[in-house]
């Protein structure tokens, strides 16, 4: 936990140095050199690619040279597939690439189009040119630098950061991948966010709810769940392989042992041996494999617990348990109320004093079939009456899984593409008339875009916890 800190104050440090470093405006006089090279050769490469006709599903000639285009260097045509797959209706953008702003994915990995470097996309209101290449960081073109907060380091930061462009946060993730953003000098560095906060500019809290339909799938009914039991199985199940995390869930669940059975499988507190060798494997327990989501489905209740306590940080932990048709016995994201799809589907451990009473409670479940079946009551048709919940599905704007939506990657990017054209056009009208049109506020991302709260032992005080686990 010290290590933790110290490491995070040294984040903090390295952040005040980007925040005031003072940058050279570029705007007027441009970038010479190689970037500029490289740009003027990718727009001399779309020209085949300008006004041409959009492409669709049917009409796409699906021939491999089609998803193989040549590196932008040589002049090749910058592709169309992915972006005119979501054009937006009210896309009227007309412009030719050397025209269009440049957004750069400044984590390669996450770069959301293959097989190439560079994309045009066409987004529900206008165009960019997007590109993983970063010897466009500095081009007076380059108006946005979208980061993945797991990667993000200050000291790797682009520097110096250019007044004429934005940064934009993408991490679906808690902060316990990486603190500094969890905190007011590290999360207001980006202009743009998109993470599991519903007050972020582009919410991803959903992000593992793939549709309403996915909660209503039917579960193993409670005649064989009652026979898992009498064949030597604890009512409770417990799945993790990342142990002590800030959350503190493993010293929770060892408290929890001593009032209940708990069947635990992971490399955190591993009590019993999955079935096969196959299943052991991490990686097979984190996705939803057909053997073992079988398996884990005749379980009663999953304890379902976040690696950090954020409002609105919900993960497969709390969905694939209601999926599966078992009780979620959860904590972590103090919101998640308002998500439920029921008022009566979920276990809330901070419903609770202590972990005795949590396991009481469990036990009353699973010897009362009737009361425990009223937990399942919103898989049935009409069951899902959370207003909130629906709603929130038919507006995202992203899909997963979904050939009629965009990713939320793709849908983010255009996100900002829009956010940036918008303000190109704002900042053009101040400069015509200046006395007439306000000047444009810079948008800034806010502490509750990605902030948490301190970590909090899992139950009792900081003072109770050994210092082997401090």
């Amino acid at each position: 936990m010290h290590r933790t800190r110290r490491g995070s104050y040294r984040c903090l440090v390295a952040l005040c140095a980007v925040s005031l470093f003072v940058p050279i405006d570029v705007t007027q006089r441009g970038v010479s050199g190689p970037e500029e090279l490289w740009v003027n050769g990718l727009e001399d490469a779309a020209v085949n690619q300008e006004h041409e006709p959009m492409q669709t599903a049917d009409n796409i000639q699906w021939e491999p040279s089609s998803f193989q285009p040549s590196s932008a260097f040589s002049g090749a045509d910058l592709g169309t597939v992915v972006a005119d797959s979501y054009r937006g209706p009210g896309n009227n953008d007309r412009r030719i690439n050397k025209e269009l702003p440049i957004l750069l994915w400044w984590s390669e990995n996450l770069f959301p189009h293959f097989p190439g470097d560079t994309e045009r996309i066409d987004c529900p209101f206008s165009s960019c040119l997007v590109t993983k290449d970063k010897r466009v960081k500095l081009h007076k073109r380059t108006k946005s630098i979208i980061f993945y907060g797991t990667d993000f380091r200050a000291y790797e930061a682009p520097l110096p950061r250019m007044p004429h462009q934005t940064w934009a946060l993408f991490h679906e993730e808690s902060p316990m991948n990486n603190y500094v953003l969890s905190h007011s000098p590290g999360i207001r560095l980006f202009n743009y966010t998109a993470t599991f906060r519903r007050e972020s500019d582009y919410p991803l809290t959903l992000q593992w709810l793939p549709t309403i339909g996915y909660l209503q799938n039917p579960a193993v009914s409670i005649a064989e769940k009652n026979r898992w039991r009498k064949s030597g199985y604890a009512p409770v199940l417990y799945m993790q392989s990342h142990c002590d995390v800030p959350s503190d869930r493993d010293r929770y669940v060892k408290e929890l042992m001593k009032y209940l059975q708990i069947d635990s499988y992971g490399q955190c507190l591993k009590n019993r041996d999955l079935p096969n060798k196959r299943l052991e494997d991490t990686s097979t327990a984190t996705t939803e494999d057909p053997e073992f989501m079988k398996f884990t489905a005749r379980y009663k209740f999953h304890l379902a617990m976040e690696n950090a306590i954020c409002a609105d940080y919900m993960t497969e932990k709390l969905w694939r348990p209601m999926h599966l048709g078992a009780i979620p016995v959860y904590r972590g994201s103090p919101s998640v109320r308002d998500w439920m799809p029921s008022n009566l589907s979920v276990i809330l451990i901070e419903d609770f004093e202590s972990p005795k009473e949590v396991a009481e409670f469990i036990m009353s479940l699973d010897s009362d079939d009737e009361k425990y079946l009223k937990y399942l009551e919103y898989k049935k048709p009409g069951g899902t009456t959370n207003k909130f919940l629906l709603s929130s599905m038919e507006k995202r704007e992203w899909g997963v899984n979904d050939i009629t939506a965009p990713n939320y990657l793709n849908g983010f990017e255009c996100f900002v593409c829009d956010k940036e054209n918008f303000r190109a056009g704002a900042e053009k009208m101040y400069k015509k008339s200046p006395k007439k049109t306000p000047v444009p506020e810079p948008h800034i991302a806010e502490y509750n875009h990605m902030g948490c709260p301190v970590p909090v032992p899992g139950f009792g005080t900081a003072a109770e916890i050994p210092e082997s686990d401090r």
